[in-house]
C-alpha cells in the first residue's frame, strides 16, 4: 500500500476525526488511479488511518479506517452491518430509512437506503464507485431477501471526482413503483425517476411532529414533492392540507398517494412556490399552518449570501399570510446555512412584519442520518416551528 504524506502542522483536524484529506493538505501527490486505497502519514511519519485516494479531487482522501485495512467485499460486510445494527437500535421496524449515511458510517462517499425489499445507492467518491461490485455483494450479504439494488448517481458530486453521471437497476429487479409505511402511511414512490433516492427520508420524525399540531388546521406544504408533510397532516385530521411542488411528476406522485390512503382532505397543485405565495398574498388568502421544506439553495459557502436571500423572502411571505395563531414550520437543508442563521432570518423578519414568534418545536435530520461530530458536514437539516402571533 502507498503513503502520502501530510504537510507540516496540517494533521490536527485529521487527528481530531475529521476523514477529509483535502488536496491542499498534502506534500505530493501519487501517480495511482483515482479510488486507490492508500496510507496517510503526518510529516514525521506517524500514520493517520487508510483511506481512498483521488488526485482529480479537492478532497483528495477520503479516510476510512485508523488501521490499515482493505476494502473488500467482507471490509462492507462489516461496515453496513454495523449501520445496519445502528438502524434498527434508533428506528426498529420501519420499511423506509438510510442504512449508510457516508461518513458518519465510516463509508465516506456512499449513500444506501432501504425501502422494504429494495435498497438505493448513491456512490459519490471514486474509492466507492470502483468498488461497485463489492457493495452490491456486502448488501445482498447483509439483506439476504433484497429483491433489488438501484444506483442514482445523478448528483454533482460526482462529476468534481471525475465520475460520470449514471443511474439504473444494477442487481434484481425493480417495479417501476414501490410501496413502503411511514408514519402509518402506505408510499408509492419511483426509485427510478424520483429525485434522490426516491424519497426524502431525514424529515419522518419532523413529519410525525407536523401531524401532531395538524388537526382541524388548514395546511400548506410548500416544496411537497411526493406529499410527505401535506400527507401526514390530512392523515391526522387536517380540514385541508394542499401541497406545493414545482414538478410535475412529484406532485403526480403525491395525488397517488392521497388516494392510495384514501385521503379527501388533500390536494396537490404544481406551481413555483414563491410565485404562489405572492398570489396567495394579493388574494388575501390565510392559512392556519404553513410548511417550508424548500430544496438546498447553496452547495457552498459562496452561495450562501443568495440562499439567505431566497430564506428571507420565503419565510418573510409565509408569516403574512398565517392566521394569529397559526403555525410556520420551516427547515434549511442547505449545508452552510446554520440554525444560528435561520433563527437571525426569523427574528429579523418577523419584526419586520409585526409577527411574534414562540419556537415550539426545534428538530433535526432523522436518526437514521447520524452526525459525527468531527465532521460539521455531516450535519445539515434544520427544522423549527413557530406559534405565530401578532406583535
Amino acid at each position: 500500500m502507498q503513503i502520502i504524506t501530510m504537510r507540516p502542522r496540517e494533521e490536527k483536524r485529521i487527528k481530531e476525526g475529521h476523514l477529509w484529506v483535502n488536496k491542499d493538505d498534502l506534500s505530493h501527490d501519487l501517480d495511482v488511479p483515482p479510488g486507490t486505497l492508500v496510507r496517510v502519514s503526518t510529516f514525521d511519519g506517524a500514520s493517520m488511518g487508510t483511506g481512498f485516494y483521488n488526485p482529480l479531487s479537492k478532497i483528495a482522501v477520503r479516510l476510512l479506517a485508523c488501521e490499515e485495512e482493505e476494502a473488500g467485499t467482507a471490509f462492507f460486510v462489516k461496515r453496513i452491518g454495523q449501520a445496519q445494527a445502528l438502524r434498527q437500535l434508533v428506528l426498529p421496524n420501519e420499511e423506509g430509512y438510510r442504512v449508510v449515511y457516508g461518513e458518519a458510517d465510516l463509508l465516506s462517499g456512499l449513500i444506501i437506503d432501504r425501502y422494504g425489499d429494495y435498497l438505493v445507492m448513491q456512490m459519490l467518491s471514486a474509492g466507492m464507485d470502483v468498488r461497485k461490485q463489492n457493495i452490491i455483494e456486502a448488501l445482498l450479504t447483509v439483506f439476504p431477501t433484497c429483491k433489488g439494488i438501484v444506483e442514482k448517481n445523478m448528483s454533482q458530486t460526482r462529476t468534481r471526482e471525475g465520475l460520470e453521471l449514471v443511474d439504473g437497476v444494477v442487481w434484481g429487479t425493480v417495479p417501476e413503483r414501490i410501496q413502503f409505511i411511514e408514519n402509518g402511511l402506505r408510499l408509492e414512490i419511483d426509485l427510478t425517476t424520483g429525485q434522490k433516492t426516491g424519497y426524502f427520508l431525514d424529515q419522518k420524525v419532523n413529519r410525525a411532529m407536523v401531524a401532531k399540531l395538524a388537526k382541524g388546521r388548514t395546511v400548506l406544504d410548500c416544496f411537497c414533492n411526493v406529499g410527505g408533510f401535506a400527507l401526514n397532516a390530512a392523515a391526522a385530521g387536517a380540514s385541508l392540507a394542499v401541497g406545493i411542488d414545482s414538478s410535475a411528476l412529484a406532485v403526480e406522485a403525491a395525488t397517488r398517494n392521497a388516494e392510495l390512503n384514501g385521503l379527501t382532505n388533500c390536494s396537490f397543485e404544481k406551481a413555483n412556490v414563491f410565485d404562489l405565495l405572492r398570489d396567495h398574498l394579493a388574494e388575501e388568502r390565510a392559512w392556519d399552518m404553513i410548511v417550508l421544506d424548500p430544496p438546498s439553495f447553496a452547495k457552498h459557502r459562496g452561495a450562501l449570501r443568495g440562499a439567505l436571500a431566497g430564506y428571507a423572502e420565503l419565510n418573510r411571505t409565509a408569516l403574512k399570510l398565517l392566521k394569529p395563531g397559526g403555525i410556520l414550520v420551516t427547515s434549511s437543508c442547505t449545508q452552510p446555512v446554520t440554525e444560528h442563521d435561520l433563527m437571525d432570518i426569523l427574528y429579523r423578519e418577523s419584526a419586520r412584519v409585526r409577527r411574534r414568534l414562540r419556537l415550539i418545536y426545534r428538530g433535526a435530520q432523522a436518526p437514521d442520518h447520524p452526525v459525527l461530530l468531527a465532521m460539521p458536514e455531516t450535519q445539515y437539516l434544520k427544522f423549527l416551528v413557530f406559534e405565530v402571533a401578532d406583535a
